[in-house]
């Protein structure tokens, strides 16, 4: 099953930066054409870390991954890679795509520092979902980074448990 998700994915940096900033930028532009708070996200954000395409595949056990890009100021500064594996009640496949916004300066400042970082240690994440996304006020965001997945295609259905690394990656030109 890992080896398989990393067939699937593992094109994405193979491609080069050029062809993942063109997919972050699109995916990202995509996101913020849904959610007019995402993109209220954005504009607070020290930097947002996009994966234009996670591949997530498993029965019993399952995997996920995809490359993304770091922007700050609008401007690509790192290239990551996301992967997980999770072990439970699942079954199924779908593609999907994931914003991280950084909304404090330690956590943005946290993720130059390591050489990658497993959700759930470091900065604290939320993963927003539409309510969160579509209503409330911007000004009482206090966690440090909102996770906003969107554009799932696919069908997986689940309760597993599930660790999840982001760690640097350097595509080719």
């Amino acid at each position: 099953m890992a080896a398989a998700i990393l067939a699937l994915t593992a094109g994405d940096a193979s491609a080069g930066r050029e062809s993942l900033d063109l997919a972050s930028r699109a995916a990202l532009s995509r996101l913020y054409a849904q959610s007019l708070r995402s993109k209220e996200f954005g504009k607070l954000a020290y930097g947002i870390l996009v994966f234009p395409r996670i591949v997530k595949a498993g029965f019993l056990v399952g995997g996920m991954g995809g490359d993304g890009v770091l922007y700050e100021h609008g401007r690509p500064v790192a290239y990551f890679n996301i992967s997980g594996g999770s072990y439970g009640l699942q079954a199924g496949a779908e593609t999907y795509s994931y914003a991280l916004f950084f909304m404090k300066k330690k956590a943005i400042d946290y993720v130059h520092k390591t050489s990658g970082w497993a959700i759930g240690s470091g900065p604290s994440v939320v993963v927003a979902n539409k309510g969160i996304t579509e209503a409330g006020d911007t000004t009482t965001l206090t966690q440090d980074v909102y996770a906003v997945p969107f554009g799932s295609k696919g069908l997986m259905g689940s309760l597993s448990m599930q660790g999840t690394k982001i760690t640097p990656i350097h595509p080719g030109p």
